[in-house]
């Protein structure tokens, strides 16, 4: 049965319409799990805050650490992802992760007790670390070399509409209660996860396992270095991430309503950044579109340094959130690109860069935290700081090209 499927998928990959558009659907169901597990689960939580805290479900001391719990997950997805993967294949991975981040949503409806909640916000890191490994490694070798770039856009401009639904749908649900919007949520997952369930290409078992040659395969210096700069553009995207809202609102004296409206802004910048980056990798090749991301973005995060004029907040939050998800596709196709004929090794290094992402953005969180308090609120210091991280990531691949290029 498995072998009769496997090959009427192998027949729809011969005839080029009916590939295109499988590719087209693979995409649309890796878009709604990077919804359900990376923007829903992750970035809903924010415009949470103040109604939790306001609803006395937690102290806002206990909400940082909640908040917290999502990115530890995170991490020990990143580190799980290949296992899990190795042991019921990574389709399945997918389906259980967004199952498992819509149970979350309806679990969090009721504060059992901050333990209960830790663990379900755990979980629901947790999701959004193995989506984030398996999804494009799953899909992307249905994909021609020629589209790699947009589809790889496609699947993770689910994080942008997550960051928007934040910003636009979250409010709205607060408006019939707190517990009703944690319920709203879990129906949005449930009916992603329904719609996609079907949409995943077929896996060879070939695909869920390690093999032996990409166990000992040694990675090359540029992809070394790749994880790197991967980790150091986490650390440049904390400062918007964080604290862009609490800058504009408290730092300019604008108010929440005006900083909300900047997250929206980034919410719409990371809708169409992954398009548009995976689209420029597609055209130029993925080296020459990484450089020329880790350039734009430093001015990006760099920009309230300079001025903190309407305008120049307006082009910071969008380019930045389009980087924050747009940045994917790119390192997906550079890692594609260093390692051309291996599926595995592949996955497993792109494995490697997620959890090198986790990690540096897990530091600088707490870290930026640590700073802003030891600065008494100098906001521009983290924007610097953060600016400061890309601009070495961009250092280290002209100098990874010089030395190459002198060899």
């Amino acid at each position: 049965m498995t072998h009769t499927k496997q090959n009427m998928e192998t027949r729809l990959h011969q005839q080029p319409g009916s590939a295109s558009q499988a590719t087209w659907r693979y995409a649309v169901a890796g878009l709604s799990a990077s919804l359900v597990g990376l923007g829903l689960a992750r970035f809903s939580y924010t415009p949470l805050i103040p109604a939790l805290i306001a609803a006395k479900w937690f102290s806002a001391s206990d909400v940082v650490y909640l908040g917290a719990a999502n990115l530890a997950g995170y991490l020990a997805g990143a580190l799980t992802a290949r296992a899990v993967a190795a042991r019921i294949g990574a389709v399945r991975a997918l389906r259980a992760m967004m199952l498992l981040a819509t149970l979350s949503f309806f679990a969090s409806a009721t504060p059992v007790s901050f333990t209960w909640f830790f663990v379900w916000r755990f979980f629901s890191g947790v999701t959004g670390g193995i989506i984030m490994v398996l999804a494009a490694s799953v899909i992307l070798p249905h994909t021609s070399a020629a589209r790699r770039g947009i589809v790889g856009g496609v699947i993770f401009a689910g994080v942008g509409l997550g960051v928007a639904a934040s910003g636009t749908l979250v409010p709205l649900l607060l408006q019939q209660g707190l517990q009703q919007s944690w319920y709203g949520l879990g129906v949005l997952s449930a009916l992603l996860t329904l719609a996609s369930w079907w949409n995943w290409p077929a896996e060879a078992k070939a695909d869920a396992a390690p093999s032996h040659q990409a166990r000992h395969h040694h990675a090359s210096p540029a992809a070394r270095a790749l994880l790197v700069q991967y980790g150091l553009n986490a650390v440049a995207l904390v400062p918007h991430m964080v604290f862009i809202v609490d800058f504009v609102a408290r730092g300019l004296g604008q108010g929440i309503a005006a900083g909300s409206r900047y997250w929206v802004l980034y919410g719409l910048g990371a809708i169409v950044g992954p398009l548009v980056t995976g689209h420029l990798g597609d055209r130029s090749g993925f080296g020459p579109a990484l450089r020329a991301a880790f350039l734009i973005e430093a001015a990006a995060v760099l920009l309230p340094t300079v001025s903190t004029a309407p305008l120049s907040l307006i082009v910071s939050s969008v380019v930045v959130g389009g980087f924050t998800p747009g940045i994917v596709p790119l390192v997906l196709g550079r890692i594609h690109e260093l390692v051309p004929h291996s599926t595995e090794q592949q996955r497993a290094t792109w494995s490697h860069a997620t959890t090198s992402f986790a990690l540096f953005q897990a530091a600088a969180a707490y870290g930026f935290s640590w700073i802003y308090a030891q600065t008494g609120g100098d906001y521009l210091v983290l924007f610097g700081l953060g600016g400061g991280a890309v601009i070495v990531a961009l250092a280290i691949d002209l100098g990874l090209a010089l030395i190459t290029r002198k060899a």
